[in-house]
């Protein structure tokens, strides 16, 4: 298993059901680590190559789910009282490595897709989406990290 190196993020390993007719990926019970509620779903895709730059949940916790596709993940902690602070923490997520990041607020979070083909993430969020309680980074180069 990956080693954390942000206080906070959680790796959870995540059951996918072979069935002969299409197989069951599990995503989240209420019982899981990380589960805090919940506010909505939505799916994204991203395509292979791309990034999407930086953002930061000042109150919603993030449950990225990656059945289809492989999608890296790459986590900031700048927050002023953590033991992770100037931390980064990189992973890739996907069909052959099937688990849900939780990203607690306040850390910074940007995404590539890096499958051959497409690539499919589903956020289960405890709250739902308030444009009021996110920051953005338009630039992938406003936080310096070797892509």
């Amino acid at each position: 298993m990956d080693k954390i190196t942000v206080h906070g993020v959680l790796l959870t390993l995540l059951k996918r059901i072979h069935h002969p007719k299409g197989d069951v990926f599990h995503g989240m019970k209420k019982s899981d680590p990380g589960y805090s509620g919940f506010g909505e779903a939505y799916f994204s895709t991203i395509h292979t190559d791309d990034t999407k730059p930086w953002k930061k949940h000042l109150e919603m916790t993030l449950n990225f789910v990656v059945p289809i596709g492989e999608i890296r993940f790459v986590i900031f902690d700048d927050r002023e009282n953590s033991p992770t602070k100037n931390n980064f923490f990189d992973v890739t997520l996907g069909e052959n490595k099937y688990q849900r990041i939780t990203i607690p607020p306040g850390v910074w979070v940007a995404f590539q897709g890096v499958g051959l083909r497409f690539n499919l993430l589903l956020n289960l969020a405890n709250l739902e989406h308030d444009p009021n309680e996110i920051q953005r980074m338009e630039n992938l180069s406003d936080i310096k990290y070797k892509w």
